[in-house]
């Protein structure tokens, strides 16, 4: 968190971090964010991470879309894509719901401790994204990194 905190100061901004906070008890459920890869392409790419507790409730989805919201609304981004280990099956399916284009498979993309991994690579283009009313998922709420108490 500290470093989507600072990252959040540098200009021209790269890094949107914002916590996914369950409403009513303001626990830290999960945290998404968007990465401007390319301010000349106009590119970026969403990640998120969501408490396994949260599994199943529609929160990684809506929030996802939110971000898709802002980046194709706020940022004017051309495209916006997001890659996922082959193994989540979960973190799939969001990618699909949320109206992303399966691109295809990165080989050995990622090294990690057990060794190499592929990546599954979704994209969305501004010209796709439809603007279409968000579902409002009311257990939980997405808070800036700079807002969130720890």
């Amino acid at each position: 968190m500290n470093q989507a905190i600072e990252d959040s100061q540098k200009v021209p901004r790269t890094r949107f971090a914002q916590a996914i906070v369950a409403v009513g008890t303001e626990h830290l459920i999960g945290m998404i964010e968007l990465n401007i890869s390319s301010h000349t392409d106009r590119s970026g790419e969403i990640g998120y991470i969501v408490h396994p507790d949260a599994w199943g409730q529609g929160v990684a989805t809506a929030a996802a879309r939110r971000m898709l919201k802002f980046g194709f609304e706020e940022l004017q981004l051309h495209r916006i894509y997001a890659t996922c280990d082959p193994r989540n099956s979960g973190s799939s399916k969001v990618l699909t719901k949320i109206g992303m284009t399966y691109e295809g498979r990165l080989r050995d993309a990622l090294l990690i401790k057990d060794g190499w991994r592929d990546s599954l690579m979704f994209s969305m283009l501004e010209h796709e994204w439809t603007g279409s009313p968000l579902k409002i998922n009311s257990c939980f709420r997405l808070v800036s990194s700079l807002e969130y108490k720890y």
